[in-house]
């Protein structure tokens, strides 16, 4: 039923007929999602100002360089969307995902890029689990839609997930292989998770990721990671932005993003075999993508592995990093 706004909105019956349908709430509404392996939670809609509040904070301390505050951390929007104006609660899901191989051939010979868990294939997954949850939240009157929020950060206050040092998600089962999706809900949250930032236990005894970061970036003397000094900040940057003369080359580690402290976590031992087979590129196909040659002057099937292995979006970057890893190849 839409309002005079063109909105959704539900009779007080139907809500009724909806809720008393639900029963346990939250084990009906997720239970499809665990029987795939993922996990979900929920939280008030009331905790948005929360999550604001806490983004706003630590940028009135100076805790966030100012240029990665305004690159990442201002796109969010904390208001429901307008088809949804009814929303009562924020769902957060959390499901397992690898890292991919990419292999180049260069000078005749493979070589093998990582690219990180959460990088690839993010709309479609997205996607698949808003109409898992659809699937579960229709039938009953409920509706749900995509939410643009710090996700991280929900994840940890909801209870779904903790902080590693290097502040980095990290699920129970999934480790920090894990994606993180958001959405509204008018679904009742009657089971309201949250709690204060909290770090791993594991975490407070151990030092691997610390010792092991080569830009220094996960500090000893307080939790926020200098997100400056990360490689993954700088090797997400346009392709034209050259990398900082601190950042030492033999420290690239993968095509896109950075795994050191991901690898030498002992919370990841059990997952860093997961590894999916991504594309494969001849000669040819390494020596244009070097070049930089653009989208809509590649072979038609170059333009087909792209779009099949969602690369297209790498394409920018690909000159740059591949450069400086073929060369730490080379050494």
């Amino acid at each position: 039923m839409l309002d005079m706004d063109g909105n959704r909105r539900h009779s007080n019956s139907q809500k009724e007929r909806a809720h008393g349908r639900l029963g346990a709430t939250r084990p009906e509404v997720f239970s499809t999602l665990e029987e795939l392996g993922y996990r979900g939670c929920t939280v008030s809609i009331r905790h948005l100002s929360d999550l604001r509040e806490r983004l706003e904070e630590s940028y009135r301390l100076a805790l966030f360089d100012e240029e990665f505050y305004q690159e990442r951390l201002t796109g969010f929007v904390f208001s429901p969307p307008d088809h949804l104006r009814e929303a009562q609660s924020i769902m957060i899901v959390a499901y397992p995902h690898p890292q991919t191989c990419v292999t180049f051939t260069w000078n005749g010979k493979p070589v093998h890029l990582i690219i990180p868990p959460t990088y690839l294939y993010d709309t479609e997954g997205d996607r698949r689990i808003q109409e898992l949850l659809a699937t579960t939240l229709e039938p009953m009157g409920y509706y749900v839609t995509e939410a643009s929020l710090p996700k991280k950060l929900l994840a940890v206050c909801s209870v779904l997930g903790s902080y590693g040092k290097n502040n980095i998600c990290y699920v129970d089962g999934m480790g920090s292989f894990v994606r993180l999706a958001a959405f509204y809900s008018d679904f009742p949250c009657e089971e309201d998770n949250w709690r204060e930032l909290q770090m791993m236990d594991d975490c407070q005894m151990c030092s691997a990721c610390v010792n092991k970061c080569p830009t220094g970036a996960i500090p000893k003397n307080h939790f926020l990671l200098r997100a400056e000094r990360c490689i993954t900040y700088h090797n997400e940057k346009p392709g034209h932005i050259p990398f900082p003369s601190w950042l030492d080359p033999s420290w690239h580690n993968c095509l896109v993003g950075c795994m050191t402290c991901q690898r030498i976590c002992p919370k990841n031992k059990d997952f860093l075999h997961k590894v999916e087979n991504g594309a494969t590129f001849s000669q040819e196909e390494t020596t244009m993508l070097l070049k930089g040659v653009i989208f809509n002057q590649l072979p038609d099937a170059m333009v087909e592995k792209l779009v099949q292995f969602d690369l297209v979006d790498f394409l920018d970057i690909f000159p740059r990093n591949l450069r400086v890893l073929f060369e730490k190849v080379e050494t």
